[in-house]
């Protein structure tokens, strides 16, 4: 019986023996092939990282990190702790360089258009609209550019300042009574307001409210997956975009009845309705704009300004510098006068607060490109379409470039900076157009708030906002309000 045991087990194996062999063929062949596919993926071009599977490559793990508290620059932070400071990946189907240096950063922006054009993640892209600024070719974007800039001329610009300055001061009288509030709702609210005012002279507080929120969500859109599935942050980005169009067609339909009309920036647009083609902007295209200088103007000016609060309670010689720069100035403007663009130029160490808090803050994480062609930077082989990304957030933090990177240092812009250190608001022709926008309302807001008010920070948690492609406090920065009483002056 052992013995008829023993030849059933053999006769057994030996049948198998085929399926076995095969067994060991496939786990060999597929081993073989994914060293291959690593190695063809990960060292092409001679830039470290991981390509992953064609399309899907990494893009679960970005958005991994685009939903965690760590923000999505985590995923970057780990790769390049990983591979070192240049490194590739592959999101959403393309394929992405990360450039972490001053010399790669001129090479690329000193060559936008000619070797590198703008590049967006497609959900980004969809977002703003294809003929917005940030996504159109160059011969388009040299027009735009020039057509849009009426709000940021500085005409312009001396009755933004005022009127914004009135804004703030109202609301922040208004605040004193309940003393504590959360900075990143107060400024959002604030930054948004004050842009659809100049934009379209819209102050109807349910409208804005309801275009707020349409904004969240195409902004929560921008770093998401491009699928038009019901509930999905994608879905009700694209949505939302839709309502926000079709609230500023029916306003520009008004405007040309000659039912409504105001003078800002919309107006501005429809007064070259009988001008030339390239002249003008079609309704598509001043309809993206709007969109995209809502966007641009309200999120990362309102970003940046809670991030300067939270500096300057942790760093509080700091605060008390920048408190009595201001304080001088209140003493020399008339009492209730409101801040003028020169009482701003003057503001020499706000300035460099200002500087300082984009430095640390990174509400532009990187500067995305496309490259036209095969090309090298710094010794890296970079291939047609390949798109590379301009890292301002390695800049800034650089040890090489900035001496103790992660100290709030305002002071250290008493030097010259070496070029292409600083660039938070891009470089070259595509230089952000709402720059000195908002550097004029980080500046207002801090002169009213420093000489005006002192505050404690009520919640120190470091953690950051879930799907947010700019870095901001989950927390928000909830604060305590302390007027200053009998100094400064409040228009």
């Amino acid at each position: 019986m052992l013995d008829l045991s023993k030849k059933e087990l053999i006769f057994r194996v030996w049948n198998s023996y085929g399926v076995i062999i095969a067994a060991l063929v496939s786990v060999g062949i597929t081993l073989f092939v994914s060293k291959v596919w690593r190695k063809v993926f990960t060292e092409k071009g001679g830039i470290p990282g991981r390509l992953g599977l064609p399309f899907l490559g990494e893009t679960i793990s970005f958005l991994s990190a685009t939903n965690s508290t760590r923000g999505c620059y985590d995923f970057v932070r780990l790769r390049r702790q990983r591979y070192g400071k240049w490194f590739k990946t592959r999101i959403f189907g393309k394929i992405h360089v990360y450039v972490p240096s001053t010399e790669g950063a001129k090479t690329i922006f000193t060559s936008d258009f000619v070797q590198f054009k703008r590049g967006f993640v497609k959900s980004m892209a969809d977002a703003v609209g294809e003929k917005s600024l940030l996504c159109v070719p160059f011969e388009s974007h040299k027009r735009m550019r020039r057509l849009l800039a009426d709000p940021f001329s500085m005409n312009s610009m001396s009755k933004f300042v005022k009127k914004f300055d009135k804004m703030l001061c109202e609301r922040l009288k208004n605040l004193e009574a309940q003393k504590s509030f959360v900075v990143l709702d107060f400024t959002m609210k604030l930054t948004f307001d004050a842009m659809c005012n100049m934009l379209m002279s819209i102050t109807e507080d349910s409208l804005l409210r309801d275009m707020e929120r349409d904004c969240t969500s195409v902004s929560n859109a921008m770093l998401s997956f491009p699928t038009m599935i019901p509930g999905t942050p994608y879905y009700k980005g694209i949505k939302a975009r839709k309502r926000l169009m079709e609230i500023f067609r029916e306003l520009i339909k008004r405007r040309r009845s000659g039912s409504e009309s105001s003078e800002d920036f919309l107006q501005s647009m429809l007064h070259r309705d009988s001008y030339p083609p390239n002249e003008k902007l079609d309704d598509q295209e001043i309809m993206d704009n709007l969109l995209s200088l809502l966007l641009g103007g309200q999120r990362s000016t309102a970003a940046a300004m809670m991030w300067a609060v939270k500096f300057l309670d942790e760093n509080r010689a700091v605060q008390d510098r920048l408190r009595e720069e201001q304080l001088s100035i209140s003493r020399n403007r008339p009492e209730g006068a409101l801040l003028s663009l020169e009482d701003l130029n003057s503001i020499s160490y706000g300035s460099k607060v200002v500087k300082e808090t984009l430095r640390m803050s990174n509400v532009l994480l990187w500067f995305p490109r496309v490259a036209l062609d095969d090309c090298t930077i710094e010794g890296f082989e970079i291939k047609k379409g390949w798109h590379v990304n301009i890292d301002a957030t390695c800049i800034h933090t650089d040890p090489d470039l900035f001496k103790d990177p992660m100290q709030f240092n305002p002071s250290r812009f008493d030097e010259t900076q070496k070029p292409y250190s600083f660039v938070p608001f891009g470089s070259g022709p595509t230089t952000c157009i709402g720059m000195n926008m908002a550097k004029v309302t980080m500046l207002v807001f801090l002169h009213r708030l420093t000489s005006g008010y002192k505050w404690t920070v009520d919640d120190q948690d470091t953690c950051l906002e879930k799907k947010s492609p700019i870095p901001r406090l989950r927390s928000g920065c909830p604060i305590t309000l302390e007027p200053l009483r009998g100094i400064g002056n409040q228009a």
